[in-house]
C-alpha cells in the first residue's frame, strides 16, 4: 500500500485517511461511508464533487461526458477515479448526510451458482448462494461486484432480492450483450454449481424513510432488479406508501416478472404497475405504448409530494430526470442509478 493522506468532506465535516493506491470512493466505502456514486467507472457523474483545497490529485481513466475538461480545470473531480497525494478538502455536491453515516462494511465473498434462467431474449435471472461468508448484510437496491473467473475484471450488478439472511441467496437480473465480458461468460461457460468471487455491497439506490411521500419508480431493461428489490422490501415491511412503477420495454417479449409485480398490489395498497412498449408492432398488447417517459408524462401532472427512483439505461435516466423536475419533484429527492456500460455491458 502507499502513503496515506487526510481527506475532509464538506459540508458534512467528515474526515478519513485515504491510501494513494485507492480511489477516494473505494477508501470511503471500506471505512463505512456511503458517498453518492453509481458506476464506479467514471462514466455516470454521480460522485462528481468539488476540490476546495489541495491540488495533487490524479484521476484514473474516465469519460469526459461525466467530467468535461472545463469542469476539471475549474476544480471538479470524480471520487470513483480520484487518487490523492496530499491532504485535501472536498465539497460533496450530491449527498444525503443520513445515508453517508449508515454505510455497511464492504466484504469479499464466494458464492455458488444455483440457477441461470433466461427470462427474456437478453435478460438472465442469476441466482447465487453464499458460501463464505454465509450471509452479507445489504440494503435493498444495492449492488455487488462480480469477478469474471480467470481475469481481474469485475462487473457490477444490482440485487433483486432483499436479504441473504434466510438462505444466503443473492438474485440478479443481468442484461446480455453480444461482446460483453461477463455476458459471454454467463451465457457460454457459467454452470450451476460453479463458484464466483464477489465484493460489496455498494450503491445508494435505497429507499429513504419518508412515510408521507408518494413513490414513483421508473425502470428499463436490467434496471428492473433494484426496483424489484425495493418493492419486495416494501411488501415485506408493510410499507403502505402510495407507489407506481413505470417500466419501459421494446416488445412484450422483453417483459419479465410481470405476474409477481402485479401480485404486489395485494400487499401494497395503492400500488400500480404501468408497463409500456415502445415497439408493440405484432404484439397482442392493449397496454401503454411509447417511451416510458412519454407515458409517465401522460399519467402524472404534479409530483411535488413524491420521491422518484430511476434505474436503467443512461438515455432513459437522462430523459426522466428533467421530466421529473418539470413535474415538481424536488431534485434532491430524485434518486437514480444509471446502468452504464463498460466494455459493452452493464
Amino acid at each position: 500500500m502507499g502513503e496515506k493522506h487526510r481527506v475532509r468532506f464538506e459540508p458534512v465535516g467528515i474526515e478519513i485517511e485515504v491510501d494513494e493506491e485507492q480511489t477516494v470512493l473505494r477508501s470511503a466505502a471500506e471505512q463505512g461511508l456511503m458517498l453518492m456514486h453509481g458506476c464506479k467507472e467514471g462514466q455516470c457523474a454521480s460522485c462528481k464533487s468539488f476540490v476546495l483545497d489541495g491540488d495533487d490529485i490524479e484521476l484514473d481513466r474516465y469519460s469526459t461526458f461525466a467530467l468535461p475538461d472545463y469542469e476539471l480545470e475549474e476544480g471538479f473531480t470524480l471520487l470513483c477515479r480520484a487518487h490523492v497525494y496530499e491532504d485535501v478538502t472536498i465539497e460533496l455536491l450530491n449527498f444525503d448526510e443520513d445515508m453517508i453515516r449508515s454505510g455497511l462494511p464492504i466484504q469479499n465473498a464466494v458464492a455458488e451458482v444455483v440457477a441461470i434462467d433466461k427470462v427474456t431474449h437478453d435478460l438472465r435471472h442469476l441466482v447465487l448462494r453464499l458460501i463464505e461468508p454465509a450471509e452479507i448484510t445489504f440494503f435493498p437496491g444495492q449492488y455487488m461486484d462480480i469477478k469474471v473467473p480467470g481475469t481481474e475484471v469485475t462487473r457490477s450488478f444490482s440485487m433483486a432480492n432483499t436479504s441473504s439472511k434466510e438462505d444466503g441467496r443473492l438474485e440478479f437480473v443481468i442484461k446480455v450483450y453480444p461482446d460483453g465480458v461477463f455476458s459471454s461468460f454467463l451465457d457460454g461457460r457459467l454452470r450451476v454449481g460453479d463458484r464466483l468471487d464477489l465484493t460489496g455491497p455498494f450503491g445508494v439506490f435505497t429507499l429513504r424513510d419518508a412515510p408521507d411521500k408518494d413513490l414513483i419508480f421508473v425502470g428499463g431493461g436490467a434496471g428492473l432488479a433494484p426496483i424489484l428489490a425495493l418493492l419486495r422490501s416494501m411488501a415485506e415491511r408493510g410499507i403502505e406508501r402510495k407507489a407506481v412503477f413505470y417500466y419501459g420495454a421494446r416488445t412484450a417479449k422483453d417483459l419479465c416478472f410481470v405476474d409477481e409485480i402485479e401480485a404486489l398490489r395485494d400487499k401494497l395498497p395503492g400500488f400500480r404497475f404501468v408497463p409500456a412498449l415502445s415497439e408493440p408492432d405484432g404484439d397482442d398488447w392493449d397496454g401503454e405504448v411509447g417511451f416510458i417517459t412519454d407515458v409517465l408524462k401522460r399519467y402524472e401532472a404534479d409530483l411535488r409530494g413524491a420521491h422518484a427512483y430511476l434505474c436503467g439505461p443512461p438515455p432513459m435516466v437522462e430523459a426522466a430526470q428533467p421530466l421529473m423536475a418539470s413535474l415538481g419533484a424536488p431534485e434532491k429527492h430524485i434518486y437514480y442509478d444509471k446502468f452504464t456500460t463498460t466494455g459493452g455491458e452493464d
